[in-house]
């Protein structure tokens, strides 16, 4: 009755690419290693932990313009290190930073090709379709082909999962920006480099930040499967309960990784808020001395 239909072929094709061009991903593997993700990992792992948690207020902080969520930032992670996971936070965010900046490398350039045509998206948004579907499970197996078992392996199969959120609120975000505004930006004799990058990315702002605050949080939903093809970091211990049948640690480790993406989620997010909206945040905490000194703008 059924047409029997295998997969076979592709990865007999998979293993001939991987055989002739090998020595290309190789490579990448050893820049990426050796000049990114080693040397921060190393950084963070031998840096003063109170030092990680000054940093992290202040960034908060800068994102928030108050004082009150930094401290609660600082204390949830204040809170990791108690549990005895703080070097395992910090490999885990080493690997969450590389991941993410690759994927903002590439999708914030995809998303604003694709905003630049209409074909071009309709092909595009069924591919980001199937890439958001299919299981994370599956994005383990090319990985290991193409760079082996080890942390390489675990950054682009972050990568694949988490980069779809970026490229669609990126090009939704450009597709958003005011018609007029775009017009008049154009009338005063703007280049289309330009306008793209005085009008169209700063309005777009709000939008590419939530894309970012996406993909990091599917990224840290990847921490734990990543750990399978050779990632450290907080996942090991949520693998480390699974398989020893120990729910203290496995929750430890669930834990952990929660409030590491507490903190990250609400970072991005003040980031993510326009000037508009971090003022109206603001009087209504009902603070308008407080407001007035934290914005120096008109609204």
């Amino acid at each position: 009755m059924f047409i029997n239909i295998s997969f076979a072929p592709v990865e007999t094709a998979f293993r001939e690419f991987v055989s002739h061009y090998g020595f290309i991903f190789d490579a990448i593997k050893g820049v990426l290693l050796q000049v990114f993700l080693v040397p921060l990992e190393d950084a963070l792992r031998g840096a003063p932990p109170w030092l990680i948690l000054l940093g992290v207020g202040l960034i908060a902080y800068h994102a928030t313009r108050h004082w009150l969520p930094p401290l609660f930032y600082v204390l949830c992670l204040y809170l990791v290190g108690c549990f005895g996971l703080w070097d395992k936070l910090m490999s885990t965010t080493a690997l969450m930073l590389v991941s993410t900046a690759i994927c903002v490398v590439f999708g914030i350039p995809i998303g604003i090709l694709i905003s630049r045509s209409n074909w071009l998206r309709a092909i595009a948004l069924p591919i980001l379709d199937v890439m958001q579907t299919m299981p994370s499970f599956v994005y383990l197996i090319p990985m290991i082909f193409l760079w082996g078992v080890g942390q390489v392996s675990a950054i682009f199969a972050i990568v694949v999962y988490a980069i779809p959120p970026l490229i669609r609120l990126t090009d939704l975000g450009i597709r958003q920006v005011d018609r007029e505004v775009v017009e008049a930006a154009t009338s005063f004799g703007t280049t289309p480099w330009q306008l793209l990058l005085n009008v169209q990315l700063p309005l777009a702002r709000p939008s590419i930040m939530a894309g970012i605050n996406q993909t990091v949080m599917m990224a840290l939903a990847m921490v734990v499967l990543a750990t399978l093809i050779g990632a450290r970091g907080l996942g090991e211990t949520v693998n480390q309960g699974i398989a020893n049948l120990e729910i203290g640690t496995g929750l430890q480790g669930g834990v952990a990784i929660v409030l590491l993406a507490i903190v990250i989620d609400r970072i991005t997010q003040a980031y993510g808020m326009d000037a508009r909206q971090r003022r109206q945040r603001l009087l209504k905490g009902g603070s308008f001395a407080n407001f007035q000194r934290t914005t120096g703008e008109k609204a």
